[in-house]
């Protein structure tokens, strides 16, 4: 037995590029709530909130790429830890294609080992000032 061949058949492979919805549950920040939806630029504060307190290759969970590096830069002086913060704040965020760049880097000694960092951060949604306090 033979089957039909038919003979002009044209297949046509479409490619979308979606870019996926920041909707998430809202989480409350300093507590143990996680309630309501947010959407766009507080759903991208959220995002780098978590990115930024995640440290990177710690939780099998994360992929390499989320996350942050600073377990190794406890007793480090902290002329250094300014320099490299900078590029691992920058690196972390931008693994994210909604980020679009991190600038306007600026430093503070609260306390002998500690150090507040602040900075700008360019989404597709809007531009949002983030702070990290960072134990050295």
């Amino acid at each position: 037995m033979m089957l039909p061949v038919r003979e002009n058949i044209s297949v046509e492979i479409v490619e979308e590029n979606k870019v996926m919805t920041t909707k998430t549950h809202k989480i409350q920040m300093f507590g143990d709530r996680i309630y309501g939806k947010i959407d766009g630029l507080k759903a991208m504060e959220q995002a780098c909130f978590k990115i930024l307190n995640t440290e990177r290759y710690a939780y099998l969970i994360y992929s390499w790429n989320y996350g942050i590096e600073l377990k190794d830069l406890f007793g480090k002086p902290k002329s250094y830890c300014k320099v490299v913060l900078e590029e691992r704040i920058k690196e972390a965020l931008l693994q994210d294609s909604r980020v679009l760049e991190v600038y306007n880097f600026s430093f503070k000694d609260l306390a002998r080992s500690v150090l507040a960092v602040t900075f700008t951060v360019n989404t597709i949604y809007g531009e949002m000032n983030l702070r990290k306090e960072v134990q050295i």
